[in-house]
């Protein structure tokens, strides 16, 4: 049914605004989820896909992550041959073989997580990024291994490590060799603690589960981009347990310092500047 102002508006005004419409290309804007802001999509990369209205911090890809992090040269990606095997014939609503193979084709990755041996700013680093859009970032086998070949590394060069989590937890299809990440991950880090080595980890948006309940919270200096939601259970599932409101902004970045769980809070365009500082001050304190 057509409203009153259909009536009233002249048939060649509605066949202009259709052909602007269609000349407009697809995925050319972006709308912001916290201000809902159109924004222009080559000036919210330029912008390291942050909203330049509200300050909002678009979820960005794991490799985009690092590429905005690390020095250009030199870089070597490790442990990237390593691909999840389906070992329980795990199956819900779809095979758990077939789930990899989608996400696999989706997204370029083998797994979840990429490392990536380079530098910042000059100062020679292993570090890792969860890609969420692989299966919500989930830490199964092929996850843990990478991050813990991630860390023999940096023992084995004495070179700091940087971990970007973003993750929903531990990856249900895995059932118990999922779960042995935590303790598998949280291990190879103290090493990293006996050693002198330093570990900063950056909680991005999401962190949940698995990996905020190990890796993700064991850094010698835990940092945060603002506004991320970090926690082990979600609101909803502790207001159904726990049958209270939650307070406002409950399980944000800014909650988390707060209350003492984080370090400090860092803005995506200072993040490599601050990175940077942080790695040569824990380097110089461990020699």
């Amino acid at each position: 049914m057509s409203n009153w102002l259909d009536k009233i508006v002249p048939a060649r005004i509605k066949a202009s605004s259709a052909d602007k419409a269609s000349q407009v290309p697809e995925g050319l804007w972006t709308r912001c989820p916290e201000c809902q802001s159109a924004i222009y999509q080559p000036d919210l990369e330029r912008n390291l896909n942050v909203c330049d209205k509200c300050e909002y911090h678009f979820r960005i890809s794991a490799r985009r992550r690092l590429h905005l992090i690390l020095d250009v040269e030199p870089r070597k990606e490790i442990s990237s041959d390593l691909i999840p095997v389906d070992k329980l014939k795990f199956r819900d609503s779809k095979k758990y073989k077939d789930r990899l193979q989608s996400q696999q084709k989706v997204t370029g990755e083998n797994d979840a997580l990429v490392v990536i041996e380079g530098a910042i700013n000059n100062l020679p680093v292993v570090a890792c990024a969860f890609e969420f859009s692989f299966m919500g970032g989930s830490m199964g086998q092929v996850v843990g291994e990478k991050f813990v070949q991630a860390c023999e590394l940096s023992l084995a060069q004495h070179k700091p490590l940087l971990c970007f989590s973003a993750s929903g937890g531990a990856r249900m299809q895995e059932a118990l060799f999922s779960l042995m990440q935590m303790a598998k991950t949280s291990a190879a880090i103290e090493r990293l603690k006996q050693e002198g080595i330093p570990f900063v980890s950056v909680l991005t948006d999401p962190v949940y589960g698995g990996v905020s309940a190990s890796l993700a919270m064991l850094g010698d200096v835990v940092v945060a981009e603002p506004k991320a939601l970090i926690g082990f259970a979600g609101p909803r599932v502790i207001e159904q347990t726990v049958r209270e409101t939650l307070p406002e902004g409950f399980q944000r970045s800014e909650f988390l310092l707060q209350h003492g769980m984080l370090d400090q809070i860092i803005h995506r365009k200072n993040l490599k500047a601050s990175l940077s500082s942080l790695v040569s001050l824990l380097s110089s304190a461990s020699e």
